[in-house]
């Protein structure tokens, strides 16, 4: 089975409506997806809601677990654990953050604020991960991730080091935009091969830690 835990639609820059998102995570054989559109503090509120009643009706129809999540993006770094703290309140189950990827001009200090929140889950394409940071994930226990999305992958290989080196939890995550973003669970294991798993660490990063993170957030 699949999971994807970064996905975005129409609410913020993607292409699909979320149930199209939704019926194609199906065919891709996903038992998870989550839908975490770019959010600031002008439209978190309405995303979440947006989200919560998607998931409500489609959950009537089929068989797959729909999480209500947001990516906050490119937002004052030390604004993150005061709006993750809000998003959650407001019915969020999944907060995750736009990191610090090389090929965007995201604020410095993104991934060092994100790491000390406890209502992050997710950094999302980190970039280099300083060892501070890298510590305070630990912490806080947020999961780290590895990425399929072009561009953002050039960090993959240093993300793999970090987590190694501090135990840290990574997921692989498409962060799809479009239809053809989306991937089955073959094709994750190539990126997570590709970024230097080991065949241990590819277990954990595709099936042990989703199912955590889904246990954490939504108690199944």
């Amino acid at each position: 089975m699949r999971y994807d835990f970064h996905t975005h639609t129409i609410f913020s820059d993607g292409e699909l409506l979320p149930s199209e998102l939704v019926r194609r995570a199906i065919v891709l054989n996903h038992k998870a997806v989550a839908i975490t559109d770019h959010a600031d503090f002008s439209n978190y509120k309405e995303l979440i809601k947006k989200i919560i009643i998607t998931r409500e009706k489609l959950k009537e129809y089929w068989d797959i677990v729909v999480i209500v999540g947001i990516e906050l993006t490119h937002i004052p770094p030390r604004s993150i654990p005061k709006l993750s703290r809000k998003a959650k309140d407001l019915g969020a189950e999944i907060v995750v953050v736009h990191g610090e990827t090389v090929v965007e001009p995201v604020e410095e200090k993104t991934n060092y604020y994100a790491s000390i929140s406890e209502d992050v889950d997710i950094l999302a394409h980190p970039g280099f991960i300083d060892k501070e940071t890298a510590e305070n994930l630990k912490e806080n226990d947020i999961f780290i991730e590895i990425t399929s999305r072009r561009g953002h992958n050039i960090t993959n290989g240093h993300v793999v080091n970090i987590a190694r080196e501090y135990n840290l939890k990574t997921l692989i995550n498409t962060d799809a935009h479009a239809p053809s973003d989306l991937i089955n669970l073959e094709f994750a294991k190539k990126v997570g091969l590709g970024a230097g798993l080991n065949n241990n660490e590819l277990k954990k990063t595709l099936a042990d830690y989703p199912k955590e993170l889904i246990k954490r957030i939504v108690g199944l």
